[in-house]
């Protein structure tokens, strides 16, 4: 159990009593210089640090037109003080998002702004000291930049792209994420978040593939580097290790086998997740999603889907063709990329799965909408398709399906409280205090309906409740992947009952 008290869950939306200061000493650990020096980022934080800083901000306002008008558009009308997780949780004034925001914006404003340089007291600017940034590296670590405040403000400020920009300030001038940036460095070197290498990678799949044929009786393949496959699947590291996120992967290849396609995964480009979006790096995004390309096109693959991860569609949807395109050596035929709900929703009203619904009757499902597929991505050909076709999958497969009340799922979702790059067991205060709201619209339903289990399509959310779950008296095996479903439910041809 955690030794700090979370605040109990009760009324959701109730909010917490002021706590100010309450998070300021929760950071995550440092980057060492070798996790620095890697990503191209000084060691340590540099002497003149505070010159540097500015003149990043400097730099980000210039590349930037959506900062510049979010250092200036905000009138503190209070619209977003209680909509972010991590202040209903803790009750600390800094984690409300404008208050985060203000971070930031009272060094801009004493940097670039005329009534900021000459008459900061009068406009709330003040100058970049020591003390500020140690604020910049506490709260800026505690935003998992799942954008539910930009919903709710009427300006549409978005603090994810703040907390990105004070983050990317940070690695410039010595003092990174020590979980973010050594992650990138493995990514970099190896092809994956978990510095899994190519034999250890082979080895682990072909222990799945025993393992599905002992259940099913079917010889079910997970192919790597296969040279002239039709799909390049490229999905969270996570996938290959981990429960519920392996029992999702076994899900995948089921689908693939039942439809009867030629795919595999690449050992080269073994993550679909890109931590420097995170981090706000550019440069370091468009390293990461330059080897997806490489990889499509080493093995002269026709189509990309990605599997179970929010952050990781996001950025393929949103970025991949800026970052890594154009992609016109794959078959236009199909979506790039297309995610593997896609894939497996059409394969569905095409009819070419046999689902038993039966058997997944041991459970009561409930969805838990991931922030970045849910509020900046887009799934069919329609709008809202994020939110429909994961639930029709779900309901496809599965006899008891109830939601979540409706101002806490869908656009509104709340965050896991583990995005962000915050999925660190240095940061477990504030993510289990910040997974509180989300616990309580789960709690309803258990109460209401008797759901005992709630499905994702995240891998940072998965393992997130995973760990944070028990402290709110859930067991850890209650949260599940969507393709784990599809896996118990689906009959493959030739296999014994």
């Amino acid at each position: 159990m955690a030794d700090y008290e979370t605040i109990p869950i009760n009324t959701l939306f109730e909010i917490p009593a002021l706590n100010p200061g309450a998070m300021k000493n929760s950071s995550p650990f440092v980057a060492a210089p070798l996790h620095q020096e890697a990503l191209g980022f000084p060691g340590e934080l540099v002497d003149d640090w505070q010159a540097r800083a500015i003149e990043k901000l400097g730099e980000l306002l210039k590349k930037s037109r959506a900062l510049q008008v979010y250092m200036d558009s905000c009138v503190k009308c209070g619209a977003c003080t209680d909509k972010c997780h991590y202040f209903l949780g803790t009750g600390d004034p800094k984690n409300m998002p404008v208050a985060r925001q203000d971070l930031l914006r009272k060094i801009y404003r004493r940097y670039f702004t005329f009534a900021g340089k000459y008459f900061p007291k009068l406009v709330g600017a003040e100058d970049l000291t020591k003390e500020v940034l140690d604020d910049w590296y506490s709260y800026f670590h505690q935003c998992s930049q799942c954008r539910r405040c930009s919903v709710y403000c009427p300006y549409g400020i978005d603090t994810a792209e703040i907390s990105m920009a004070a983050r990317e300030i940070m690695d410039h001038i010595g003092k990174g994420q020590k979980y973010c940036n050594e992650i990138l460095g493995k990514v970099h070197q190896i092809g994956n978040n978990l510095g899994l290498p190519e034999k250890a990678l082979i080895h682990t799949l072909a222990d799945l593939e025993e393992d599905i044929e002992e259940e099913t009786g079917v010889k079910v393949r997970i192919p790597v580097n296969k040279k002239g496959a039709d799909i390049l699947l490229v999905t969270p590291s996570a996938d290959f290790f981990a429960e519920p996120h392996v029992d999702g992967l076994i899900g995948y290849a089921k689908v693939f086998h039942q439809a009867g396609v030629s795919w595999t995964l690449s050992s080269y480009a073994s993550e679909a997740a890109n931590f420097a979006m995170f981090i706000g790096s550019y440069e370091q995004m468009k390293l990461v999603a330059e080897r997806i390309r490489k990889a499509a096109e080493e093995l002269g693959v026709k189509r990309i889907i990605f599997g179970e991860c929010g952050h990781a569609w996001r950025v393929a949807y949103s970025f991949l063709n800026t970052l890594a395109g154009p992609f016109d050596f794959l078959d236009s035929d199909y979506p790039v990329p297309q995610h593997i709900c896609e894939f497996t929703w059409d394969l569905i009203q095409k009819g070419e799965l046999n689902l038993d619904k039966s058997k997944n009757d041991h459970m009561t499902l409930t969805f838990h909408d991931s922030c970045n597929v849910a509020r900046g991505s887009r799934m069919g050909d329609s709008p809202g398709g994020q939110f429909k076709i994961p639930r029709a999958i779900i309901k496809a497969c599965c006899n008891n399906f109830v939601d979540m009340a409706a101002d806490t799922i869908g656009e509104t979702t709340f965050c896991c409280g583990g995005g962000g790059g915050l999925l660190t067991d240095d940061l477990m205060e504030i993510r289990t205090k910040g997974a509180s709201p989300r616990m309580q619209a789960l709690k309803d339903v258990v109460d209401e309906h008797g759901v005992t289990h709630m499905a994702a399509i995240c891998a940072i959310c998965k393992s997130q409740f995973a760990k944070v779950m028990p402290s709110y008296g859930f067991d850890m095996d209650s949260v599940v992947s969507v393709h784990q479903l599809i896996s118990n439910a689906i009959i493959l041809d030739g296999q014994v009952q």
